[in-house]
């Protein structure tokens, strides 16, 4: 009893409905896209501390998951702007010290402290001699 000539939109009788199946595929499309666009914005502030080797990466990726079970962007913007921030190194140089002076010690014969220490506590401490008064200096201006 229908018409020969049916819009697009409207399902035949006996026919699949072809915009429901299309709609179907485009939402499913769109979920996953706003999906994965959300994980990579989400992710953005871990992968910057990431690739740049920031020694605070730790922090940043502690701060990005918090702020995906808490859903409170305030951690999310504090792990943004750690990773941007460049913190010095002070750990480096101080090993580095740590290093050297551990080589000075194993350096130095253990019988040359002893000795040395033996003379220090042997040895009258220096007198003050009564030296030559100096003389005041002059300008002559």
């Amino acid at each position: 009893m229908a018409p020969h000539h049916l819009p697009f939109y409207l399902a035949p009788g006996s026919g699949t409905d072809t915009l429901m199946v299309v709609m179907g595929v485009f939402l499913i499309g769109t979920v996953l896209w706003v999906g994965t666009l959300y994980w990579k914005l989400h992710s953005l502030p871990e992968r910057m501390a990431h690739k740049t080797h920031k020694l605070q990466f730790e922090i940043v990726a502690v701060l990005g998951l918090i702020s995906l079970f808490t859903h409170m962007h305030i951690f999310w913007i504090a792990g943004l702007l750690l990773a941007m921030i460049d913190l010095p190194d002070f750990g480096t140089p101080l090993r580095s010290i740590a290093g050297s002076v551990e080589k000075i010690a194993e350096a130095a014969p253990a019988s040359d402290a002893g000795e040395v220490q033996a003379e220090a506590a042997v040895a009258p401490p220096p007198a003050d001699k009564p030296g030559p008064a100096k003389e005041k200096e002059h300008s002559h201006a």
